[in-house]
């Protein structure tokens, strides 16, 4: 090759191999993949894997692979500078060397940012429980999640008082929602809460929260509007500059509370064409108060089936987030309130027959659009008092209490306390 040069190795040095990706043979087990720095690895041979706390197991290396295309290949050696597959050890993590058992030598480790943001993972407990998912128990849910624990090392996961949750933190918004796309995917169906930032205290007391350094390239039209959404988040500009064609570029430092739900509206009020990036800092001390989400929610008061006329009453209020014929449940988000207040409606209501002849206009009813939320965007819409109900098949955005008068008790005992 003449631009990308050869990895620098040495072949007849100790055995070296730090373990970079886990993943999984449903006939062979549990399968370490990384470079080999050092040395020579032949299939059979004995080996030390060397802990992340400096201890040292004896293992063997059964059989090994390489990857050809798409494709991985058995083989009987491989030597420094390949990406290998090691199948047949027990336990193994990611961030542990593999060594020659004369002279075990271990690799720097890898090195993992803290998490910053904490979601609640729990057992789908709607009325709607059991039919769309294939797995939905906790211990189910639980095995899944610490499961996880083996391939992402940047993941934390704690059990809570009820064996049917469990707090799962992890390095951002999007890193939790790659998760729960992927076990939606996997067939299980579950509900998580709101993203809350995870806070520190320095030794004077002082409360401290994870900023983000994140950047930016967006074009000149709408960038007075990308610099008021986050100066409204309480960012600080480190940095523009101007392109020739028409591109700025801007570097921020914003608390990472400032950036959840921020995405959806960056996308937004960029049509699409920004791109943003971003990149964790540090812990400093808090940036006062950021404004939250200024709409209420539109809840089903009634469980059954929508219906275009509950539907046309309800679209008065503000913007749905269903369509005619969805299944839905007392405590159902079913659309978003254009003020900040939220109001119960009954979208199952069906338009009382009389033997009066009515024009096709009457009869005819006629929807706006409706809103279709991805993961990302229904995950940034929660308010403190939702859920988000996973399914393989729906998102279905709902309140923690389901019952309409329960959720009135407790939202006027939450004003006495204030008050």
């Amino acid at each position: 090759l003449r631009h990308v040069p050869a990895p620098v190795v040495d072949m007849d040095a100790p055995l070296q191999m730090l373990v970079t990706t886990l993943d999984y043979d449903p006939h062979r087990g549990i399968t370490a993949i990384g470079r080999v720095t050092a040395g020579r690895l032949c299939a059979g041979q004995d080996l030390v894997r060397i802990t992340r706390d400096g201890e040292h197991r004896a293992e063997r290396a059964r059989y090994l692979q390489v990857h050809e295309g798409l494709q991985r290949v058995d083989v009987e050696q491989v030597e420094a500078g390949d990406i290998a597959v090691v199948i047949g050890l027990e336990d193994v993590a990611i961030g542990e060397t593999l060594a020659d058992p004369e002279h075990p030598r271990a690799l720097p480790t890898i090195r993992v940012e803290e998490p910053t943001v904490r979601m609640t993972f729990g057992v789908n407990l709607s009325p709607l429980y059991g039919s769309e998912g294939r797995w939905g128990t906790s211990r189910r849910l639980r095995e899944r999640l610490f499961d996880e624990l083996r391939h992402d090392m940047a993941l934390r996961v704690a059990e809570t008082d009820s064996p049917d949750s469990f707090e799962v933190s992890g390095r951002g918004e999007l890193h939790l929602a790659i998760l729960i796309e992927t076990m939606r995917r996997e067939g299980y169906e579950f509900q998580v809460s709101r993203p809350t930032v995870l806070m520190r205290h320095d030794e004077n007391g002082q409360i401290l929260e994870p900023f983000e350094e994140v950047h930016i390239e967006t074009t000149a039209e709408v960038v007075g509007t990308v610099v008021e959404m986050l100066g409204s988040r309480r960012g600080q500009m480190l940095n523009m500059t101007n392109k020739g064609d028409s591109s700025v570029y801007m570097t921020y430092l914003v608390p990472t509370r400032g950036l959840l739900g921020f995405r959806y509206q960056f996308l937004t009020a960029t049509r699409g064409l920004g791109v943003m990036n971003s990149l964790f800092h540090d812990y400093l001390p808090m940036a006062g108060e950021i404004p939250s989400r200024t709409s209420g929610s539109l809840v089903a008061s009634e469980a059954g089936q929508a219906t275009s006329f509950g539907l046309k009453n309800a679209e008065e209020r503000g913007v749905l987030f269903i369509t005619p014929g969805t299944r839905v449940y007392e405590g159902m988000v079913v659309g978003e309130n254009q003020r900040p207040v939220d109001v119960a409606v009954n979208v199952c209501k069906r338009k009382h027959l009389t033997n009066m002849r009515q024009s096709t206009r009457d009869i005819e009813v006629r929807l706006n659009g409706v809103r279709e939320m991805s993961l990302d965007e229904a995950i940034e819409y929660l308010a403190e008092d939702e859920l988000l109900e996973v399914t393989p098949q729906n998102l279905r955005i709902r309140k923690a209490i389901l019952d309409t008068h329960e959720r009135n008790k407790q939202q006027r005992r939450a004003k006495m306390e204030v008050a």
